[in-house]
């Protein structure tokens, strides 16, 4: 297929660029000076909110951060890390911990850029912390503003919104309180299968798909030990991909759409983590003779519409699933914070990401995606700063 991307990335212009993408004044740092990266990695709990605490995945993301570093460095790029010699066949020491003292380790170390492998909330170091006053217009930010994930984490809140909007196809949905009376709501659900699954999730973490009341009811009592409130939604029984948007950058001013990967051999109806099942094993990009649907690119243009209404600095991936065979597709997982793990370190070759996936389809390999991802960096000035559109 052409690839008129890489060549308008091959083509990018050096130097301080400004953009416009939706509201939001874009910086980018100049491509003349050599950034010098640190990788983070979650340590820290994410807080109660709402009621509810978004899942703590083992070992904090240091799996993908490692594979970031250590692509980074081996392309020439400096890359600063807590250990003076991490080895390549191990996750530890390549990744600092993202807590006030790790993150301003990092910067002492000389870090210009920090990439924020990890889980973003309005009360993080990155968004609070006095020690990194000083460094908030020259230290960029790979990730999303701490603000915009905390609120745009919760599913429930995002897709409400989105529905409300208009001009989004969306599942039909219900919110489960634990104060509600759990038999009438079951009851009154006319049409069954129904999902199941935490507002606040990670992965496939609770994701369930439930074939009757009986079966739904026991499966959100469940979800309701976890956390106060619980998120059922329509089952969508067509065939499910997953899209990648990407971040404004000196070379494309708004926010775009990578291609569809389909998603296949799914578990009882749910595409299984990729922590189980790699997903080389269960995902391939979409064919160019699949792609004359017009399906396809209503919902890329929808995805794309997404990331620029709430602002996203960062790759965003979205689930979708059409409601029946060949019919329209429908956005039903909108996440803040993709996996990027990729392959490089040894015994990694089957960890490329979905999104890694749809960036080879257009001719960038691991390391290529990661460079293009670290041109979206943006100050932390600008990341504190942030402001919901709603």
């Amino acid at each position: 297929m052409p690839n008129p991307v890489s060549r308008a990335l091959r083509s990018s212009p050096r130097g301080w660029n400004s953009a416009i993408a939706g509201k939001t004044c874009i910086r980018y740092s100049s491509s003349r000076t050599s950034p010098t990266v640190a990788l983070i990695y979650q340590a820290i709990d994410p807080p109660v909110i709402n009621g509810v605490r978004k899942p703590r995945k083992p070992g904090g993301y240091q799996d993908s951060g490692a594979d970031i570093a250590y692509t980074l460095r081996t392309k020439g790029i400096d890359v600063v890390t807590p250990s003076s010699s991490p080895q390549e066949s191990s996750h530890e020491g390549w990744c600092f911990p993202d807590t006030e003292e790790g993150i301003y380790s990092a910067v002492q170390q000389g870090a210009t850029h920090m990439w924020a492998n990890t889980i973003l909330f309005s009360s993080h170091p990155l968004q609070i912390s006095k020690e990194l006053d000083a460094h908030a217009s020259d230290l960029y930010i790979v990730g999303q503003p701490p603000s915009l994930v905390e609120k745009f984490d919760d599913k429930a809140y995002l897709n409400g919104k989105l529905r409300d909007l208009g001009g989004f196809t969306l599942p039909r949905s219900w919110m489960v309180r634990d104060s509600d009376d759990l038999d009438q709501l079951v009851n009154s659900i006319d049409q069954y299968p129904v999902v199941g699954k935490p507002v606040r999730g990670r992965g496939s973490h609770g994701v369930k798909v439930c074939h009757d009341a009986t079966e739904l009811k026991a499966h959100v009592q469940t979800l309701l030990g976890e956390a106060p409130l619980v998120m059922l939604e329509e089952f969508l029984a067509g065939e499910e991909a997953t899209i990648t948007v990407m971040p404004p950058s000196p070379a494309r001013p708004r926010h775009w759409s990578t291609l569809p990967v389909v998603r296949f051999n799914h578990a009882d109806g749910i595409a299984p983590y990729n922590g189980v099942v790699a997903v080389t094993a269960n995902s391939r990009v979409a064919s160019e003779e699949e792609m004359k649907d017009p399906a396809f690119g209503d919902i890329m243009d929808q995805c794309a519409k997404v990331a620029e209404l709430i602002g996203t600095t960062a790759p965003i991936r979205v689930d979708i699933r059409r409601f029946s065979k060949d019919s329209s597709f429908a956005l039903f997982d909108i996440n803040m914070k993709p996996n990027m793990t990729g392959p490089g370190r040894p015994g990694r070759e089957d960890q490329a990401s979905l999104t890694a996936l749809s960036a080879a389809a257009l001719g960038w390999d691991y390391a290529t995606l990661l460079k293009n991802i670290l041109q979206t960096a943006q100050p932390l000035n600008v990341f504190r700063k942030y402001r919901s559109p709603f």
